[in-house]
């Protein structure tokens, strides 16, 4: 691990004008990803500003909206009790994501900018255009069980390794940023880029901006939602397919509403915008599930080893929205 040093902002300007100071300074949150990268020199900063001291509360609105500052822990969202009943898939995406040890120190800012878990990308003897730009990508025709299926490219094939983002995706939240220029918002949706020919460019956040809280605007039927993680094993594992899916019936037993997001498949959580759109006004029954997860995953394409998630994709989308029918009975 390379020398650098440390400074701790008591608010987002004091975070920012630190960070500006510093040529290759980085934001600390829980660290729980970031010092990992440290250790296997990934990440080499030359400063850490520590922004664990900023707003970390968690608000349950009026509106039934919930604003949750960046610093809160992952441990303390998934046990708030306006989290637990009106969006349900959210708690089970963070239980389904770490250890207790790490949702104690993680927190949701961090969690949301956490990096792939490639080992191509941890290992400096392998090619990885995101380590290092025009390097190459080993995992191309390497191992790349774990890998994109959806939006990938000739550059990159890594997939993002958070659940709690596929839930917020999910969710519609926004997420509230501080930079130099002022405060901005922006869709988590569109937070986060797909890898193009420039995969180290991760995200849409500018030079020295700062995630200070995220919003999840009201959603009713969101308390008769789910997440399911597909995993190698029972415990701490990263998703080989992760559904996240909230969903309305009406009297007819027609789809009124949905909502649904991917994990595991792509460079980014990955919201699943066509089979929303093939759900919406049909008959609610796993045939019509079947024909949406089809809708979704028709521009997939496979790896060497990786081609088994589309199916697997396809199959839980279904099973997990068989599943939220039978609680809208």
């Amino acid at each position: 691990m390379n020398i650098f040093s440390y400074q701790q902002a008591s608010d987002a300007v004091s975070a920012i004008t630190m960070k500006k100071a510093g040529p290759a300074a980085k934001y600390l949150g829980g660290g729980t990803n970031l010092v990992d990268l440290m250790r296997e020199t990934v990440e080499q900063p030359e400063m850490l500003v520590d922004v664990t001291h900023l707003p970390g509360n968690i608000e349950q609105r009026a509106d039934g909206s919930l604003l949750i500052g960046a610093a809160a822990k992952n441990t303390a969202l998934a046990a708030h009790p306006a989290v637990r009943s009106d969006f349900p898939l959210l708690s089970r995406s963070i239980l389904a994501g770490a250890s207790a040890q790490i949702r104690n120190v993680a927190t949701v800012g961090g969690n949301i900018l956490q990096r792939t878990r490639c080992r191509y990308f941890y290992d400096n003897a392998a090619r990885c255009n995101k380590r290092q730009p025009q390097a190459g990508c080993d995992a191309l025709e390497g191992f790349n069980r774990y890998h994109a299926i959806l939006g990938a490219s000739d550059s990159c094939v890594a997939t993002h390794p958070s659940d709690m983002c596929v839930a917020l995706v999910a969710l519609d939240a926004v997420v509230h940023l501080q930079g130099p220029a002022g405060g901005s918002s922006m869709p988590l949706a569109e937070l986060h880029r797909l890898p193009g020919d420039r995969p180290e460019i991760e995200t849409e956040l500018q030079p020295d901006e700062l995630i200070t809280a995220i919003e999840i605007p009201p959603l009713g039927f969101a308390r008769r939602s789910t997440y399911r993680k597909v995993r190698d094993r029972a415990s701490y594992a990263f998703a080989l397919i992760s559904v996240a899916a909230a969903l309305d019936i009406d009297e007819g037993g027609k789809v009124r509403d949905v909502r649904l997001a991917l994990g595991g498949v792509a460079h980014r959580p990955w919201r699943a915008m066509k089979a929303e759109a093939a759900l919406k006004g049909q008959v609610a029954g796993t045939e019509g599930f079947r024909a949406a997860a089809e809708a979704e995953l028709a521009d997939a394409v496979a790896l060497s080893e990786n081609g088994f998630k589309i199916e697997l994709a396809k199959r839980t989308i279904v099973a997990v929205l068989d599943e939220l029918k039978g609680d809208n009975a």
